[in-house]
């Protein structure tokens, strides 16, 4: 993700989640070394982003993110897909991240991308508050 980019994340955070990530915190994610986020650019606009920490090998999916007018069209697959391509080639042996336990599109999707279910986060998220499923992936070396 560039500057370019940050006014459509923060506009996407704001549709899609009920706590969204401010300004302030995804510009500071630009200048962290261990983040990396990616942008799906459709329309002149961003319809789709993910976001990455990766520390000490291992890499953890802070956010995915699609706009409704964009969904169904394989782009969160795109963006796990290239988020997975860079974490390897940083040297990361896994990947994980917290999906709220309803739902299902995504954990459908993180199964077909070879996730698993590892664990339970009991009342990870609010409004509605709701236990988050633990889903990680171990990359073949």
């Amino acid at each position: 993700m560039t500057e370019e980019y940050i006014g459509g994340v923060v506009s996407l955070e704001r549709e899609c989640f009920s706590h969204p990530w401010s300004e302030k915190s995804l510009r500071e994610e630009l200048d962290n070394d261990q983040a990396h986020f990616l942008c799906a650019v459709a329309d002149g606009c961003v319809a789709g982003y993910i976001g990455v920490q990766e520390i000490v090998g291992e890499a953890y999916i802070t956010n995915v993110a699609v706009s409704e007018k964009f969904r169904r069209r394989g782009i969160a697959e795109k963006l796990l897909e290239e988020a997975e391509r860079g974490a390897i080639k940083r040297g990361c042996v896994l990947i994980t991240l917290e999906v709220r336990a309803s739902n299902a599109p995504a954990k459908a999707l993180y199964k077909k991308r070879g996730f698993k279910e590892v664990g339970t986060r009991k009342n990870f998220y609010s409004d509605p508050r709701e236990d988050a499923e633990i889903m990680t992936k171990f990359f073949d070396r």
